[in-house]
């Protein structure tokens, strides 16, 4: 039997995101343009940038999905063919959209891009996933609530022409498929037009309405709750398992994420899915090297989401309130001549730290730094001012893009 071989689709907030991704190993990109996308802190794409994205991606053999899928009102429904059109022209690969009246304007007006329906659309079965396949649908992306038995059967009772798209790796929403009126309620800021200020990440204590100041936590901790607050998902020690389910393309979620990150958790899937490729086996597990990737940035306590298991049996919430954050970024090597790495700075580090490098499909390889030369080649002591570039002695030999790491 032919081994499924997964796309791999990560997020590309900007332009520097973007070039991480492709770099690491990314099959596909997601990113928004100036409007109707649900990520409005990243500085997203003007049409012009799109189309240099586009161009970019498709010559490295990666494509580029580009998300509509906001729940526009009245007002703003007058835009979109032309925003429609446009991308389109740009060479989009597909549109991911969530309401029913964007899947029909995006017919009409660029009937030539694939659509792609968002997990907003909170699809939890083979009825659902078929209609939206008859009214034009080239994939849906599942709700995050079904379990991978679940998305099997819908695997199995849709057509094979229909692809299937799930979240693998990164924040997940506490509300079912990310409709939430929580941000809009407490600072209108409306989580699905793009908004979504997170408050179901704040701390939160039960007060008894005659008893002003006494707060009482929901759980038995002194600190409060975070009852609100869901853990992180992470599944790459289940290769085998979302391949077997019928999964298409493994979605990592953080296009308001760093690049940093994007690069680590990019590489670290890329890393994972290619060891399984190389031998195909139920059995398969990562390498130690390619899980360690994923707590080496800023993360949530990790859980599997709720592909073996109910959400009524465990809500998978994270009662610890903030990030694990271990390691920072330090730099993105430009070049290297096999006597000194030619990098752009970061984040600060002197002479006698210990740096770890990171290069595409391979082991993080740590070195000490014994010689720092700023850019006019006079030697320093240390590298504080973000974005400067320097030269590291190092007979290390990486490619552009790779990135060197500090231990926080």
């Amino acid at each position: 039997m032919t081994t499924r071989i997964p796309e791999l689709l990560c997020p590309a907030g900007d332009k520097e995101r973007l070039a991480a991704a492709l770099y690491f190993g990314a099959d596909a990109v997601y990113l928004g343009g100036e409007a109707f996308g649900m990520r409005a802190a990243p500085q997203n794409f003007t049409f012009d940038e799109l189309r240099l994205a586009v161009n970019g991606a498709h010559a490295q053999g990666a494509k580029v999905y580009l998300t509509c899928n906001t729940l526009p009102r009245n007002d703003e429904l007058a835009a979109l063919p032309a925003f429609l059109e446009a991308a389109a022209d740009c060479g989009v690969d597909a549109f991911i959209v969530a309401d029913f009246g964007v899947l029909a304007y995006c017919k009409k007006y660029a009937e030539n891009v694939p659509v792609h329906i968002s997990t907003q659309a909170g699809i939890v079965n083979y009825a659902a996933a078929r209609q939206f396949y008859e009214l034009g649908a080239q994939r849906i992306v599942t709700a995050r609530e079904l379990s991978l038995t679940d998305i099997a059967e819908i695997r199995a009772k849709t057509p094979k022409e229909l692809e299937i798209e799930c979240f693998v790796h990164g924040a997940m929403c506490v509300s079912f498929s990310g409709r939430c009126l929580l941000s809009n309620y407490l600072l209108g800021r409306d989580a699905n037009r793009g908004a979504c200020a997170q408050p179901c990440r704040w701390e939160y204590a039960l007060m008894e309405k005659k008893r002003d100041g006494l707060y009482f936590p929901i759980e038995e901790d002194k600190n409060g709750t975070y009852i609100l607050n869901s853990k992180d998902m992470c599944m790459i020690e289940h290769i085998p398992e979302l391949i077997a389910a019928g999964i298409d393309s493994f979605k990592i979620e953080g296009r308001a994420k760093s690049a940093y990150y994007t690069a680590v958790i990019t590489n670290a899937y890329r890393a994972a899915i290619d060891g399984y490729l190389q031998s195909p086996s139920p059995d398969y597990t990562p390498e130690p090297w390619i899980v360690e990737e994923t707590k080496k940035v800023s993360y949530r306590e990790y859980c599997t989401g709720f592909y073996f298991g109910d959400p009524t049996d465990d809500a998978n919430i994270s009662y610890a309130g903030g990030y694990v954050r271990t390691w920072d970024v330090a730099g993105v090597v430009e070049s290297a001549d096999g006597e000194y790495l030619t990098v752009s700075q970061r984040n600060k580090f002197c002479v006698g730290d210990t740096l770890e490098l990171l290069e595409r499909g391979k082991a993080p390889v740590q070195f000490t730094v014994t010689e720092l030369l700023n850019g006019g080649g006079e030697p320093i002591e240390a590298a504080p001012h973000p974005m400067m570039q320097l030269r590291i002695r190092s007979a290390l030999c990486p490619e552009a893009g790779a990135l060197l790491r500090k231990q926080a």
